[in-house]
């Protein structure tokens, strides 16, 4: 099945009662699972809160019958299961994004180094040698980083090797320096991991594919672990994930995938696109459904966006693109749902004719929330940039303006994940009274464990046990006569 979904309109929810109903109708052997796979880390936890909540509603245990992992997270899984078809060791280790992006800007350093002047023909003839040198060092490292890293990403989601792109690059007639620039580098990041013993997300991706297509058994070992697949934010697949997922659910087993076609927003720089999505809903044999209705934005919002399909499909003065935006248009929620669409009021959608330039625009930006912030001083706003330096300079902006802010443009998963378990930590002891608490550091303690089958109904176990226990004294020195889990009729 694919479902087309606007913005708003509650693909989470509604997979998660997918996941939930089916479980609990009994439809899976002890030892299958519903497969839910999602985009980010942060979804996960917020899948497997909201189908364990819906589960428990039905009187059933949580956590047991399903599993949601990001694609990142199933093919560690894949691979972790079966290392040698891979070709790698049972230790293999996977560097994260900041690792990766070091052994990467060590890679095109040294290219730059050895070539410093190979792109001097890309350079404008207006630029005198003091201007052009000025280039090479300000600008043109950023930019071979930038250009090596999309290289790669591409040459992997083509599942191309160095040395198969080095007898391709040999068959052309003529000379591609960006095509050489871009192969070097990925030989030299590729070989740097392998002296590590390491694999990048991407390499992790591939390779679960590989391990898939090369031993049958496993394979159909896998599909009957899974015999229901539901994939969220679909409409950010890229070509290997869908793949993957093709081979899971093989040609017996159950698919599910939820997006919105109009909302790809990691399509600008990653190999996710919105077209296998919309291939997949005009498939032979997919049932295919509309989830128009979102009370998230008020009337005028939902009519501007609507229009904007409409625009963009007749208009758009480039025909390329007329094709970028598709039904379902958006429909307010229906009388009695839940969550109501706000009163309408059309004098706050605004329209600025003025084109600013690129420093102008960040000055607005600072000028409205110097306005905004002292008015809402309980409230906090978000501001989007598309790379890292237009963060960086806004940021600088802020801070001359003596504006609070925080700033999340480095941060890894890895990073983020360390500074929410810390700040669990840091909320524990700033309330030690707090069985909740306690039980929410102990989880954050024991997070692996919720990776581990064997391990995770103990995990549970223990969290609803220390959520009982009022004196955090009697957990660390029980006594003979009182011991808190014997009181609650539990031995250890």
């Amino acid at each position: 099945m694919g479902v087309s979904a606007v913005p708003g309109s509650g693909k989470t929810w509604t997979l998660s009662m997918l996941a939930a109903k089916l479980v609990a109708e009994g439809s899976l052997d002890d030892d299958q699972e519903i497969l839910v796979v999602t985009l980010v880390n942060s979804a996960v936890s917020n899948f497997a809160g909201r189908v364990g909540r819906f589960i428990q509603e039905r009187g059933l245990l949580p956590n047991l019958g399903y599993r949601v992992r990001t694609l990142h997270g199933l093919c560690h899984d894949i691979v972790r299961e079966r290392p040698a078809l891979v070709n790698l060791s049972d230790d293999f280790q996977i560097i994260d994004e900041r690792a990766a992006e070091e052994v990467l800007q060590n890679a095109a350093t040294a290219w730059l180094r050895e070539h410093s002047y190979t792109l001097d023909e890309l350079l404008s003839e207006e630029l005198d040698e003091q201007k052009a040198e000025w280039v090479r060092k300000q600008h043109l490292p950023d930019l071979v980083i930038g250009v090596a890293s999309a290289f790669i990403k591409q040459a992997k989601d083509l599942q191309l090797t160095p040395a198969e792109l080095r007898y391709r690059l040999d068959s052309f007639p003529e000379p591609l320096p960006l095509l050489e620039m871009g192969w070097e580098i990925y030989a030299d990041y590729q070989r740097s991991l392998s002296y590590r013993g390491a694999v990048d997300f991407d390499d992790l991706i591939w390779l679960a594919l590989v391990a898939l297509k090369l031993d049958n058994q496993y394979l159909e070992r896998l599909r009957h672990r899974w015999p229901y697949i539901l994939e969220d934010e679909a409409q950010d697949s890229s070509r290997l994930q869908e793949a993957i997922l093709r081979q899971l659910c093989g040609p017996s087993g159950n698919w599910v995938r939820v997006g919105d076609p109009n909302q790809a927003i990691y399509e600008t720089f990653t190999t996710a696109s919105p077209k296998f999505l919309k291939d997949f809903l005009e498939e032979e044999g997919v049932l295919k459904r509309d989830l128009p209705n979102s009370g998230r934005s008020m009337q005028s919002i939902i009519t501007l966006a609507n229009t904007l399909i409409d625009w963009t499909r007749e208009f758009h003065p480039v025909e390329a693109v007329r094709d970028a935006l598709d039904e379902p248009y958006i429909k307010p929620a229906p009388p009695g749902d839940p969550q109501p669409n706000p009163p309408d009021d059309p004098a706050k959608v605004r329209f600025i004719a003025t084109k600013f330039s690129p420093q102008e625009e960040l000055d607005a930006v600072v000028a409205s929330l110097r306005g905004w912030l002292p008015e809402h001083p309980e409230e906090t706003v978000a501001v989007l940039v598309p790379r890292n330096q237009r963060g960086f300079e806004l940021a600088t902006l802020l801070k001359t303006a003596k504006l609070p802010y925080v700033e999340l443009l480095r941060s890894t998963p890895s990073t983020r994940e360390t500074a929410g378990a810390l700040g669990n930590v840091v909320s524990y002891l700033a309330d030690p009274t707090s069985t909740k608490k306690l039980s929410t550091v102990y989880r954050v303690w024991r997070r692996k464990d919720r990776e581990d089958e064997a391990l995770r109904p103990r995990l549970e176990e223990m969290s609803k046990l220390l959520r009982k226990c009022d004196r955090v004294e009697d957990f660390l020195w029980p006594r003979a006569d009182r011991d808190w889990l014997a009181e609650l009729g539990w031995e250890a």
